[in-house]
């Protein structure tokens, strides 16, 4: 039995009164996800638990099969392990954004999606000002990078209080600066690389070019070094993740997934959707589980933009869930699991912590008559998962 995991993320949104008081789920061309849905199971799925602040680490960790009140211990690391950065149990790792800053504003949490290469030069330079024997910056993916403190759970770190820049985008930097008694050390280093960062050549370019400039770190999501139960473990199966995120892709090393890194994939608008669809085709061949993971809806949501909302849904239902189903249309033995991690409405430009409409088809899985895949039909369902960690064990177990 070969089983198939899609994550469009962010994909769900409230009804917008521009498209007629419906979701970009409902507008969009799906007929892929709508195929799934009628012929399947449709239900709704709570992935962030009460007490929790919605974000996709929270989520996706819920998605694969783990309750995050037991595991979960911060972004940071997770985004760590992808780097191939070696964590101590004391240490603390903290996301580290290449962010915009303009007076007291925090304008831009991605720096204009700066490229990985500009981000890399900017992340060795910071290191080089800001990094000791104790701290240490590492370059990600774009505007998404590392700080590792040593010994950091000695000073506490783990218990700051830190919000997410795409959070507050457009609001006061002072006001959402990181809090707490041991909090003062890692405000300092944000306020240094403010100092540091707005005269490098490379923002000073990006300001003539009209570009917004990488001119601040923004310290979040740190965490100490998580223990988490195999996959194949807890659910009998080995299988591979296939994303663009450092998040999810540490995440699947974590869980000792095989992580299979897809060329042109972005994490941006302009990932190769196909790529990663033939990726997991091909994957499939020698494993059982593949986790694929989409992240241009989401960018979508925080950045405002409805009509790339819908295009990137548009896009992941062609090119990634279609592709899929094409490639096992005369074949039995497989069940594929199609959802969004958590919202991301476009109308407040950050994730919430509503449940979510998923979609399940294959082997076993009988049609409950729904017409079409979308949060407002999902909510006509009797399935319902109010622990999101329950989903995977009813997909592969039932």
């Amino acid at each position: 039995m070969k089983y198939i995991v899609l994550v469009g993320d962010g994909m769900s949104d409230y009804s917008i009164e521009e498209l007629g008081h419906r979701t970009p789920l409902e507008v969009a061309r799906i007929p892929n996800m709508d195929f799934i849905a009628k012929n399947g199971q449709l239900g709704r799925v709570k992935t962030i638990p009460k007490g929790f602040i919605p974000g996709s680490d929270v989520a996706q960790i819920s998605i694969f099969g783990y309750a995050p009140k037991e595991y979960y211990t911060g972004r940071g690391p997770l985004e760590a392990a992808n780097l191939g950065v070696e964590l101590e149990d004391d240490d603390v790792a903290f996301r580290c954004n290449l962010i915009t800053a303009a007076g007291d504003t925090l304008v831009d949490y991605s720096a204009g999606h700066i490229s990985s290469q500009e981000a890399s030069i900017l992340m060795k330079f910071i290191d080089d000002k800001l990094g000791t024997n104790r701290i240490k910056f590492y370059p990600g993916v774009s505007y998404r990078n590392l700080m590792v403190v040593k010994r950091g759970v000695e000073a506490h770190l783990e218990r700051i209080i830190s919000k997410a820049p795409h959070d507050i985008s457009g609001q006061s930097i002072l006001k959402n600066l990181p809090r707490g008694e041991c909090a003062d050390e890692i405000v300092k280093l944000m306020e240094e690389s403010r100092k540091i960062l707005a005269a490098h050549e490379i923002n000073l370019i990006r300001v003539d070019l009209k570009e917004n400039p990488a001119n601040m770190i923004w310290l979040w999501g740190q965490g100490k070094k998580p223990a988490i139960p195999k996959f194949e473990n807890r659910f009998g199966i080995k299988g591979s993740v296939i994303s663009a995120v450092d998040l999810i892709k540490g995440l699947g090393r974590v869980l000792g997934l095989e992580v299979i890194n897809v060329a042109g994939a972005t994490g941006y608008y302009d990932t190769d959707y196909k790529a990663k669809a033939n990726a997991a085709i091909d994957c499939l061949k020698k494993k059982d589980f593949v986790f694929v993971h989409v992240e241009a809806p989401d960018e979508a949501g925080h950045n405002g933009d409805l009509r790339e909302k819908i295009i990137a849904i548009e896009r992941f239902d062609q090119l990634v869930v279609g592709t899929i189903l094409e490639a096992f249309k005369n074949r039995r033995d497989f069940r594929i699991l199609v959802l969004p991690d958590h919202p991301t409405p476009v109308s407040v430009k950050t994730h919430t912590a509503e449940p979510v409409p998923f979609a399940i088809f294959g082997e076993g899985i009988i049609s409950a008559g729904f017409t079409q895949y979308s949060e407002k039909e999902a909510e006509k369902s009797e399935l319902y998962f109010e622990q999101g960690s329950d989903l995977m064990g009813y997909f592969i177990k039932r």
